[in-house]
């Protein structure tokens, strides 16, 4: 019996020792699942702003190499879109802003190794690819630190670039094919530079009308303006005998929604609510003061300037603002702001529609044909535009399908054989 005693007495404090040796490998692993997650999540919430960005530089990446050399602006307007969107994100479970410095949107001209990217000053300004890298360094353990572990970096990375769409944006505007050209192929007879003007009374077809994509549901003309002011309707389906637009006629009280895309606003219209271009600068025909001739009404895009008139490129790179005369209660904005809010606003996607049936056919709907690219070449001096007799100018760019279009939208992205516009799509 007092060995048995003594045994116990040696052995009293052993589950002590046993518990404390547990409960440290315990919390050791505790905290190591505890500190990856929190590294998971941090890694979750990076991927989205680098997702993010990737996708807003993307397009930005517009230019049309065909129409001649390119410059660095739509490199810049890319980092610059980047940026911005991705500071809008949060990690550490939304305790810290996302910030992706310029020096991580990279670029290149194809799908290529990470090494390959190049910065906007060394990269190729015709490149259709960019690559984002978000980092968050020196993110340190909850746990792991009494094991003598220390912070640890984490980043993560994005590849976009402008695929065809399944479903995109236009603006409400109907480019009418040319009479001539079989429905088969409704852009024959276009020649990318060419102006095509309003039509001037409701029973004349010209060659763009207003247009209601929801003509079922008669919001008109402030339904129209709204569209003008945001990114268009979204959500349009491919061209097909099925996909019905309407209400044609010359909508009144669209212009000044039309206008702040020139960056050109009155009443309570600003550029944080309805984004202008990157340039307001107009281009009309001999009706107006001589600083706003394009006299040859053909590729005021890229064409070579006329007296001290730059072409829209050129205006687009140096964010020039609006040079017309003084237009009835608006206020145009400075350069400043057309780099501080502008976009891709006035190279627009609208649907290319029928107007030879669109006149006759009951109800007044007609299916869209294909998706054109056009350039809004001026503001409106009546607000009520067309409706007031006013002659309006786009000129247009060629199928907004095509994959130098200096178009892009947004939507959904489609597969290979989609015929939609360029909408900026994940490839990495």
């Amino acid at each position: 019996m007092a060995f048995r005693r003594n045994l116990r007495c040696k052995q009293r404090g052993a589950v002590a020792i046993i518990t404390a040796l547990s409960l440290v490998a315990l919390v050791g692993f505790v905290g190591l699942a505890l500190d990856l997650g929190h590294l998971y999540v941090n890694k979750t919430e990076l991927q989205n702003a680098a997702d993010a960005c990737a996708l807003a530089a993307a397009r930005e990446l517009t230019c049309d190499p065909s129409a001649g050399v390119c410059d660095n602006s739509y490199l810049n307007n890319a980092v610059a879109a980047g940026t911005a969107v991705a500071a809008r994100n949060t990690r550490d479970f939304q305790a810290s802003p996302v910030i992706i410095a310029p020096s991580d949107v990279l670029f290149h001209t194809a799908l290529a190794p990470n090494a390959a990217y190049l910065p906007s000053s060394s990269a190729s300004p015709n490149s259709r690819f960019v690559m984002c890298t978000a980092r968050a360094e020196g993110i340190a353990p909850w746990f792991m630190q009494v094991l003598g572990i220390g912070a640890h970096d984490v980043s993560a990375y994005a590849v976009s670039t402008l695929r065809r769409a399944q479903t995109n944006c236009a603006i409400p505007i109907g480019l009418c094919k040319p009479p001539s050209a079989p429905l088969s192929s409704p852009f024959s007879g276009f020649i990318v530079g060419q102006w095509v003007t309003s039509k001037l009374t409701e029973s004349a077809t010209g060659s763009f009308d207003w247009i209601d994509f929801t003509p079922e549901d008669g919001g008109g003309a402030n339904e129209l303006a709204n569209l003008l002011r945001g990114a268009g309707q979204c959500s349009l389906e491919p061209p097909s005998p099925t996909n019905l637009v309407g209400q044609q006629g010359n909508i009144a009280s669209l212009g000044k929604a039309w206008n702040t895309r020139f960056g050109l606003y009155k009443g309570s219209d600003t550029p944080a609510s309805a984004p202008p271009d990157w340039t307001g600068m107009t281009y009309r025909d001999t009706e107006l003061p001589e600083s706003t001739y394009w006299h040859d009404k053909f590729d005021a895009y890229a064409g070579e300037a006329e007296g001290t008139l730059s072409n829209y490129r050129d205006a687009r790179a140096n964010n020039s603002p609006y040079q017309g005369p003084a237009l009835n209660g608006y206020q145009p904005i400075d350069q400043s702001k057309h780099k501080q809010f502008g976009g891709d606003r006035r190279t627009v996607v609208v649907p290319l529609v029928d107007c030879e049936s669109w006149k006759t056919s009951t109800p007044q709907t007609v299916p869209i044909l294909g998706y054109a690219c056009v350039l809004m070449l001026h503001p409106m001096t009546n607000d009520n535009g067309p409706a007031a007799g006013e002659q309006v100018w786009l000129e247009y760019r060629g199928n907004a399908s095509e994959s130098s279009s200096p178009c892009a939208t947004s939507g959904a992205v489609g597969g290979p054989g989609s015929i939609g516009p360029l909408v900026p799509a994940l490839v990495q």
